[in-house]
């Protein structure tokens, strides 16, 4: 369970509702009509926006914030790679046959095959720089629909505004029916920011962060296991490995401190 999803919705949501409570709107904010409009109309974008193939996948996405995936951290990532190497330099790469049922992630057994099967490190290479690619588009995919729905949602609180607006100016001489207009134009913008700021773009954040980490581990796995097909010595794949990692660590971590400055 991803404590810090948990933590950040009790924090959130609590700072909210103390300040809708002790502000006595909590009734007041609660209005079916507003939020029709603007999840309806957002989720509805969303489905026009992208195709089915997209979508049926969205749900699983969502889970993935309270029950994130299982992965090989990179250092254990780099110790199983480099006793597969020793292995592998002591016995040669067919005796990596026996470790492949023990392996837990598909990516580096499937990898490791390639080589047993005796594939050119260049078709291999080719093979895995494909299925990195493939990953990387798919995730982006994913976390672009909940990129859009964040910024789909801001704008029907506005339209749910306009709307409100619209429904005053009707009601010029009733006062019970501008009340009730002025209750759907200002909760209409409060859920069209709430879900946008609050669930939509935390959901793609933390969706392209699950991205980098997954990708790192594969890129780090394809350079490990193409030293072993070159039949490297293990201390030379541990250096590489290290170095590789420190290199995209830091890449990841460049463009966020551009943002900042």
């Amino acid at each position: 369970m991803d404590l810090m999803t948990i933590l950040g919705l009790l924090v959130g949501g609590g700072a909210m509702f103390y300040v809708m409570w002790t502000g006595n709107v909590v009734n007041l904010l609660f209005n079916v009509e507003a939020a029709v409009l603007v999840f309806g109309g957002t989720f509805g974008c969303t489905l026009i926006t992208y195709p089915w193939k997209i979508i049926k996948v969205t749900p699983r996405a969502v889970l993935m914030m309270i029950i994130p995936p299982k992965r090989i951290l990179p250092d254990a990532a780099i110790n199983l790679l480099v006793k597969l190497a020793e292995k592998a330099k002591r016995s040669g790469v067919e005796s990596l046959q026996s470790d492949l049922a023990g392996l837990e992630v598909p990516f580096l057994r499937d990898s490791l095959q390639m080589i047993i099967d005796g594939l050119e490190a260049e078709t291999v290479h080719e093979k895995l720089e494909k299925e990195l690619a493939i990953v990387r588009r798919r995730h982006y995919q994913v976390s672009s629909v909940f990129r859009s729905m964040g910024g789909y949602a801001p704008i029907f609180g506005l339209l749910g505004t306009l709307l409100g607006v619209v429904q005053v100016l009707r009601n010029l001489t009733d006062a019970q029916g501008m009340g009730a207009s002025m209750a759907i134009a200002v909760t209409a913008t409060f859920y069209g920011i709430f879900g946008a700021n609050f669930i939509f773009l935390p959901i793609a954040g933390k969706l392209t962060i699950y991205s980098e980490d997954e990708l790192i581990i594969k890129e780090l796995i394809t350079r490990g296991v193409l030293a072993i097909q070159k039949g490297e010595v293990p201390l030379v794949v541990e250096r590489k490995l290290e170095a590789f990692l420190a290199y995209r660590l830091r890449a990841t971590v460049k463009p966020a401190e551009k943002g900042k400055k």
